[in-house]
């Protein structure tokens, strides 16, 4: 008989509805308004790009403070392909000035690194380097943190479905095996827990394709400050607003009545 070796892979979605209070274990960054940034102050967009990079330096460094179990950063878009050449190449060189620089950094503090996204596409030499730091911070048990790197969630689910329909056709699962488990142990996330808390910064009120599996049951965040401004001050009033909400997962409370 066929099984479905991976069905137990993915993190289940709670089924109770969760007090308010505490951390989120995943808060998931889109990183937005470098660009305009630097154009509030008649700068070229690199430069807004650059003052980017600061900010996520501050926030790795403050999550790994607040005990934060995973951080995702939305760094760069499938759709971002679509900038001005320029602008692409600057976002190239940013990344891999970011590893070679910050990498021994991330190490010390022993922070693992994980790049989600597909790779066919980019650099060699860029693929290497996610390589090393990946590899070079595996066993680290601190904050983990997530680059999206040439991301879309809708090719994430495609990919996904793409190795799943393989495996069905290969007889390793039966058809009628596949759910929801089966498939999130196909995307590149199948070893973290999803997103409870999604924060977009510059005020834009939309997700752009990221995480769209994962986040289904997320809190979210839209503070107006723009990315390079971001810090944590302003992290810590996202956590304590997630603090504040009740996560249902589609069930209802139950009030306990008091003696």
């Amino acid at each position: 008989m066929r099984s479905d070796p991976l069905a137990n892979a993915a993190v289940p979605v709670p089924e109770e509805p969760s007090a308010p209070g505490g951390l989120p274990r995943h808060v998931a960054i889109i990183m937005d308004g470098n660009g305009r940034w630097a154009n509030r102050r008649g700068l070229p967009r690199t430069l807004g790009h650059r003052k980017g990079i600061e900010a996520v330096r501050r926030v790795v460094r403050h999550a790994g403070e607040r005990r934060i179990e995973v951080l995702t950063l939305f760094a760069f878009s499938r759709e971002n392909w679509n900038r001005p050449k320029a602008e692409v190449n600057e976002l190239m060189s940013l990344l891999r000035r970011f590893i070679r620089s910050d990498l021994e950094d991330l190490i010390a503090n022993n922070v693992q690194i994980q790049v989600i996204g597909g790779r066919d596409d980019i650099d060699k030499d860029i693929v290497g380097l996610i390589e090393e730091a990946e590899a070079r911070t595996r066993l680290n048990d601190g904050l983990r943190l997530v680059l999206a790197f040439n991301y879309g969630g809708r090719d994430e689910l495609a990919r996904a479905a793409r190795k799943l329909a393989f495996a069905v056709a290969a007889g390793q699962i039966a058809p009628e095996a596949v759910n929801e488990d089966t498939l999130a142990a196909y995307l590149d996330t199948a070893a973290l827990p999803d997103p409870d808390l999604v924060i977009r910064t510059s005020g834009e009120q939309r997700i752009s394709n990221f995480l769209l599996w994962q986040s289904a049951y997320a809190e979210y965040a839209f503070p107006a400050t723009l990315w390079p401004d971001f810090g944590a001050a302003h992290l810590d009033e996202a956590l304590a607003d997630y603090a504040t909400r009740q996560r249902r997962f589609g069930a209802v409370p139950v009030t306990i009545a008091k003696p």
